[in-house]
C-alpha cells in the first residue's frame, strides 16, 4: 500500500496526490506531517524529502516527492485502473503536455498568489497586497478569456476526454473559488460548465477538505 506523507488540510499539493489515488482506485495510508510543529523542517523528514516540504510518497521502498511528478507515476504505474487521466496515443498525450504547461503558466501562476494574498496571509494576520492582487487578477482574466475560448470547442483542456491536466486546476482553484472569486469562473459559461464537471467528481469531494 502506498504510504502518503502530507497535510491534507493544509497543502494544496497533498490533496492533488490523494486526488489521483482516489481517481486510480488505489488504497493508501496518509500519515499526517504536523505543520504547525515543522515536523517536515525535521532532520528525519529532510533526509527524505530534502526540500522540508509536503507531500512525499512511499510506495514499497520507492520515495517520491513534488506532487506532479507523483501523479503522473501513480498514472502510468497503474495506466489500467480506475480513471486512465494520460492518454497513450503520441497525439493525444502531447495535447495533454500542452495543456498541463498551459495550466501551470496560465492559470497556477495567478492564482497561487492570489491565493496566498487573499486567503493564506489573513490567516497569520497579515494585510494582503491589494495592488498585487489587482494586478495578477487582471492577468488572470485575460488568460481565462482564452480558457473560454478553448472550452468553447471541446469539453476539456486537452480534448474531449479529461485528464490530469484538468485535474491540477483543482487544489488551488477550489481554493480561488470558495473565497470570493466564484464569479470569474461563473461569468465565463464554458469555463463555467468545466469547472462544475471537474470540481464535482467523486475523488475531488472525497479529498477536497482533507486526504
Amino acid at each position: 500500500m502506498v504510504k502518503l506523507y502530507g497535510a491534507p488540510t493544509v497543502s494544496t499539493c497533498t490533496r492533488l496526490v490523494a486526488l489521483i489515488l482516489k481517481e486510480k482506485n488505489m488504497p493508501y495510508e496518509l500519515i499526517q506531517v504536523n505543520m504547525a510543529k515543522s515536523e517536515h523542517k525535521a532532520a528525519s523528514f529532510t533526509a527524505i524529502q530534502p526540500f522540508g516540504e509536503v507531500p512525499y510518497i512511499d510506495d514499497d521502498g520507492f520515495i517520491l516527492y513534488e506532487s506532479r511528478a507523483i501523479a503522473r507515476y501513480l498514472i502510468k504505474k497503474y495506466p489500467n485502473q480506475g480513471t486512465p487521466l494520460i492518454p497513450s496515443d503520441p497525439k493525444a498525450q502531447a495535447l495533454f503536455e500542452q495543456a498541463a504547461s498551459v495550466e501551470v503558466f496560465n492559470f497556477t501562476n495567478f492564482v497561487q498568489p492570489i491565493v496566498f494574498e487573499k486567503v493564506f496571509k489573513p490567516r497569520f494576520g497579515l494585510q494582503p497586497n491589494e495592488e498585487r492582487v489587482g494586478e495578477l487578477l487582471k492577468t488572470l482574466q485575460e488568460k481565462l478569456d482564452v480558457y473560454e475560448v478553448i472550452l468553447s470547442k471541446q469539453k476539456y483542456l486537452a480534448g474531449d476526454f479529461l485528464t490530469l491536466a484538468d485535474l491540477f486546476h483543482l487544489p488551488y482553484g477550489t481554493v480561488f473559488y470558495t473565497n470570493g472569486f466564484a464569479e470569474v469562473f461563473d461569468s465565463r459559461p464554458n469555463l463555467a460548465r468545466w469547472w462544475k464537471d471537474i470540481s464535482n467528481r467523486p475523488a475531488w469531494l472525497a479529498v477536497k477538505d482533507g486526504a
